[in-house]
């Protein structure tokens, strides 16, 4: 059987068409899943990966990892680690900062900022690119049957 990568774009003209998108992609999420967020400031990245927990049963605050760079959740026995790589100032840091140790397969690892660390990084199962669209986002999500 050929493996099958497909690819969505959808506008999402508000915070909660952005939220509600989050809750979709939470039901696919499976141990071992690495999950990539790229986009401008503001475009919506952390507010997707918030409604993402919460619809799996999250029920504590999800806080941005901007300036902590990792912050971690157990939610229906899984393990997720989200990263914010913003702040990073050379990919080699993704190394020194041992966040490789994080991508197992009893992990999901949510990455904001996944082209920080590039050449550091495997490629994502779901890879989600946001672009400013006027008022509204437009997102691009990928997503590849060959890592699963």
């Amino acid at each position: 059987m050929m493996p099958i990568i497909e690819e969505l774009r959808t506008l999402l003209p508000d915070a909660e068409a952005t939220a509600h998108a989050g809750a979709r992609l939470a039901p696919g999420l499976a141990p071992g899943m690495l999950v990539t967020l790229s986009g401008e400031l503001g475009s919506g990245k952390t507010t997707l990966v918030r409604e993402c927990f919460v619809a799996l049963g999250w029920a504590g605050t999800v806080k941005s990892p901007s300036y902590t760079l990792l912050e971690h959740y157990i939610v229906s026995s899984l393990y997720f680690y989200h990263f914010d790589l913003y702040r990073f100032d050379d990919p080699e840091e993704w190394d020194q900062a041992g966040f490789s140790e994080y991508l197992r397969p009893d992990t999901v690892c949510v990455l904001e900022w996944p082209e920080r660390a590039a050449g550091w990084l495997p490629a994502g199962d779901i890879e989600m690119h946001f672009e400013h669209a006027d008022s509204a986002r437009l997102l691009t999500l990928r997503r590849d049957e060959r890592r699963r």
